[in-house]
């Protein structure tokens, strides 16, 4: 069988942590796995190459960042190499340009082309351990290039689909994927499965185990994913198709998303592309935008209203004080957090959503805003309650049992 690993930062953050995973490689190994295993930078590692890199300039060129940047993860797998050599086991560490990985031009964000996997497919024909550094690949030029957040597990999910492995395991410091956040809900369950777009919602909405890109990937290509702990032999959970027995589940999970600021501009003139002119602006301007709801009124006008990234309210409110026409006021609130409910049974439920209203409302927790999907259903409300929230869905969707 062809696996391939993925270890994350806190995995490999110092050189006890790569002996843990030299440790769980070689057990893999002697099982009879072929084995391809994609490292990060040890934890802390990117954080103290970006501080470097700004003693000198707070704009450093993006070009030599990703040169920079990717050094962190051929560290971890040179040392991953070296280990897996000293234990007796033929190993060999590849860049992502030595693993054949060609993506686009676009410097600390660039999104992976193509993969050539040959002299991966040689040296594992050869008996060898790959050890892949992840995050990273090279342009058409041959320039270095970075994946940005979560690089390091699309790397993982994209070589396993090109080397057509039986499964990609994503080893990080949680055992796999709960019901909502142990932190704060300690009736939380781990899920034995969950569907790729159930996955793909929770990730999107705030879950940190797994990133959204990556498991967008893996629904693409088809690949067998597990999320596992690094620090025990706990089973994981395994995100893969959707299946009848899935369908029978309600909700899978409960998610809170802090990183929620929330616009609204009011008397906006009722007239066609004035949406159109602010979400372009806002788009330019790379502000994400995620929920929108609009109040259609009787005088001409409008109110519109829309949630940002927490870290884009500030920007938000310059480019919308800069809009100075078809708009009477804005208000502007920095403390909200979003709340969403997912499961691929709404498809073929009634009531989910009377439901988290209801919770809600004997909770006298006021919903400021609502959006829905086929799997989805995600609520704003007051910050100060977003912990109550998540217990209480929980709790009313008996995501504990």
């Amino acid at each position: 069988m062809l696996v391939v690993h993925k270890y994350g930062g806190t995995s490999v953050g110092d050189v006890e942590r790569i002996e843990n995973v030299t440790n769980r490689v070689a057990k893999a190994r002697e099982a009879g796995d072929d084995i391809v295993v994609v490292v990060s930078a040890m934890s802390g590692e990117t954080n103290k190459l970006i501080g470097f890199a700004e003693h000198f300039t707070k704009e450093p060129a993006k070009k030599e960042m990703d040169m920079l940047l990717s050094s962190g993860e051929r560290v971890t797998a040179a040392l991953l190499s070296i280990a897996l050599q000293a234990r007796g086991y033929d190993a060999i560490a590849m860049t992502g340009r030595g693993a054949g990985i060609v993506t686009t031009d676009s410097h600390t964000y660039a999104r992976i082309e193509s993969i050539d996997p040959r002299a991966m497919h040689a040296a594992i024909k050869a008996g060898k351990i790959v050890i892949v550094a992840g995050f990273q690949g090279v342009n058409k030029d041959g320039s270095v290039t970075t994946l940005g957040r979560g690089g390091s597990d699309l790397s993982a999910v994209a070589l396993a689909g090109a080397l057509k492995a039986d499964q990609c395991e994503i080893y990080s410091d949680v055992d796999g994927i709960y019901t909502t956040d142990p932190r704060i809900e300690p009736n939380a369950k781990k899920l034995d499965t969950i569907s790729y777009d159930e996955m793909l919602e929770l990730s999107s909405l705030g879950a940190k185990v797994l990133q959204s890109r990556s498991v967008e990937l893996a629904k693409k290509l088809n690949v067998k994913l597990y999320a596992k702990s690094s620090f025990s032999d706990n089973v994981g959970t395994l995100i893969t198709e959707e299946s009848e027995n899935m369908e029978e589940v309600l909700v899978s999970g409960v998610v809170l998303d802090k990183n929620q600021a929330r616009v609204t501009l009011r008397g906006v003139s009722d007239r066609p592309g004035i949406a159109a002119e602010i979400f372009t602006m806002l788009a330019e301007a790379n502000i994400h935008v995620d929920m929108i709801i609009q109040n259609m009124g009787t005088d001409g006008s409008t109110n519109l209203g829309f949630t940002v990234p927490h870290s884009e309210h500030e920007n938000a409110k310059k480019l919308m004080a800069s809009f100075d026409h078809d708009i009477e006021g804005m208000d502007f609130d920095e403390h909200v957090c979003k709340v969403s409910v997912v499961g691929v049974g709404m498809k073929s439920h009634s009531g989910v959503a009377a439901t988290a209203f209801t919770v809600l409302a004997n909770s006298n927790i006021n919903i400021q805003m609502i959006s829905t999907s086929e799997i989805k259903i995600s609520m704003v409300i007051d910050e100060k309650y977003g912990e109550l929230a998540i217990r209480t869905l929980h709790e009313a969707y008996e995501l504990d049992k």
